[in-house]
């Protein structure tokens, strides 16, 4: 998934509902449902922020994207990052998980970027040998890092897989590219499950949800269940899983820091 176009007021960089739906793979209406039943746990400046009137007519007139606000809406509501966090747990998928880490990382808090050209020579002289100072401790921090991500990898079981996996993945993602990365190794590696265990997951998630369907499960439910939970569901799999992850990880190397 691409980067969303920026939008900034009020010192905090803000997503719409279309948005935030765009990348937690979920439709406009589950997340204004979601707002609409649980309000309550939503406050107005903290979690949102609501344009109307000339508050609107000014942001309609900054964005160059037409498309961020419909022509007769006549309030429109951004979601600040508590926001989006909040979002990320009622809706309880991976996937929302996974984004909204991705969003508060390279969104919501975006490293800034300093024009070396307009230093004096002597603060680029101090400039060049703080990096290199830097640089050097870089490297002993990587080496560093190296081993507690092996480490972290080999520690990886059938304890609390599921948020570890999401770790490592969200690791190799960042080190591919962030938002599309992520997606592309998670097909990768449920690919080579597969392959290996000689199954079709998506197969046994459509037939997963068929038996729980029958057995009166929630439409909510059903869509909250991922292939994860058809993993979960047999030993066997859990451990080629675990493994395929692992070696993805180190084929990844999720200890580098680009």
């Amino acid at each position: 998934m691409n980067q969303p176009q920026i939008i900034e007021l009020y010192n905090q960089r803000l997503l719409t509902t279309e948005q935030l739906a765009e990348f937690y793979e979920a439709s406009e209406t589950q997340i204004k449902t979601n707002f609409n039943r649980n309000k309550e746990k939503f406050i107005e400046g903290k979690h949102f922020i609501t344009l109307k009137g000339d508050d609107l007519k000014g942001f309609k007139d900054s964005v160059t994207n037409c498309n961020l606000v419909g022509k007769n809406a006549n309030q429109l509501i951004l979601w600040t990052k508590q926001g989006a966090s909040r979002h990320s747990k009622m809706l309880g998928t991976d996937r929302a998980w996974d984004m909204y880490d991705e969003l508060e990382e390279n969104y919501f808090n975006p490293k800034s970027q300093i024009d070396e050209t307009n230093l004096s020579p002597e603060l680029q002289f101090m400039n060049s040998v703080v990096k290199s100072l830097a640089k050097q401790e870089l490297e002993t921090k990587r080496v560093e890092s190296k081993v507690d991500s092996i480490t972290e990898i080999v520690a990886l079981n059938t304890t609390d897989w599921r948020r570890e996996a999401r770790r490592l993945i969200r690791k190799m993602a960042k080190n591919q590219g962030g938002f599309d990365a992520y997606q592309e190794i998670q097909s990768e590696i449920y690919q080579e499950l597969d392959r290996r265990a000689g199954s079709d997951i998506e197969r046994r998630l459509v037939n997963l949800r068929n038996r729980m369907a029958g057995e009166g499960a929630s439409k909510s439910k059903l869509k909250k269940t991922n292939k994860l939970d058809v993993i979960a569901s047999e030993k066997r799999l859990l451990e080629i899983y675990l493994a395929v992850v692992k070696e993805f990880a180190i084929k990844y190397g999720v200890w580098k820091d680009k």
